[in-house]
């Protein structure tokens, strides 16, 4: 979808909630909320429907009420309020529906209120608030956030290095690579500082850091050992000026894993 389809749906969907008693509010979120940045042609449609309590389990299960039915080709429940659907084209939607009570188990950043049928804004506005404290609380102490991104390179390596491929790409390719990009984040800045995720660390790191992003991307097209050789390097050179004292011993071990999982590799 080019920009002017994007909003075009935006506001079918609008529209037929507005007319919809059982819906009391519409929230863009992500992308949709148009916010700090547009929807661009990979951009899906993402949003929380507010409803009157009783209806939502049917809202899930009859998606007669979203814009263009028919042309729906494939939806499932992904969570207890979420749901994933596919328009044929290749138009994706991802939303959440829940009653006024179940919304405060929803986390949320960036939104736009699109629809409110009672006074529901006000809500979203603390919502936003314990969101940011949950994403403060779930940052940790920085010296433990690098022992875990050591960890997980040391416990990849040594899976990937036993025939666990899988497994060894998952350690090191996403949960040392999650420590990492949070610990970069939290330790440069950036003039575009405010795009990040404070939910989803890979969110738009590239665009805020291009230079860092650059380099990590380049990092995880290399094999498995290769990669957590890199990450290695990346994370000691930008990180160590930061962290004190810095655990010299414990790399120096991570590093020797890497070699020996190297050698015997061939």
């Amino acid at each position: 979808m080019n920009l002017t389809e994007y909003n075009q749906f935006t506001e079918e969907l609008r529209l037929k909630l507005a007319g919809d008693d059982r819906v009391l509010a519409l929230i863009a979120v992500g992308s949709m909320a148009q916010q700090d940045y547009q929807p661009d042609e990979w951009s899906d449609h993402d949003f929380f429907v507010i409803t009157i309590h009783g209806v939502q389990e049917d809202m899930r299960r009859d998606l007669s009420w979203l814009p263009r039915p028919d042309a729906l080709v494939f939806s499932f429940r992904e969570t207890e309020h979420g749901m994933k659907a596919l328009y044929a084209g290749g138009h994706l939607l991802e939303f959440a529906i829940f009653n006024k009570d179940e919304l405060q188990m929803a986390r949320i950043n960036r939104y736009r209120v699109l629809l409110d049928k009672a006074e529901i804004t006000p809500r979203l506005a603390e919502l936003a608030l314990t969101t940011e404290d949950f994403a403060a609380q779930a940052k940790t102490d920085p010296q433990r956030r690098f022992a875990e991104f050591l960890m997980n390179l040391f416990v990849g390596v040594g899976r990937y290095a036993r025939g666990e491929r899988l497994s060894g790409h998952q350690f090191i390719k996403t949960h040392a690579l999650t420590h990492l990009l949070r610990l970069l984040a939290e330790f440069h800045t950036s003039e575009a500082q405010h795009l990040l995720d404070n939910l989803d660390p890979f969110r738009r790191f590239e665009r805020v850091f291009p230079v860092l992003g650059a380099e990590v991307n380049r990092i995880l097209a290399l094999s498995p050992l290769l990669a957590a050789e890199g990450l290695l390097v990346l994370a000691v050179q930008e990180l160590r000026p930061f962290l004190t004292p810095f655990p010299a011993a414990a790399v120096t071990e991570v590093q020797r894993m890497i070699a020996k999982a190297k050698e015997e590799e061939g």
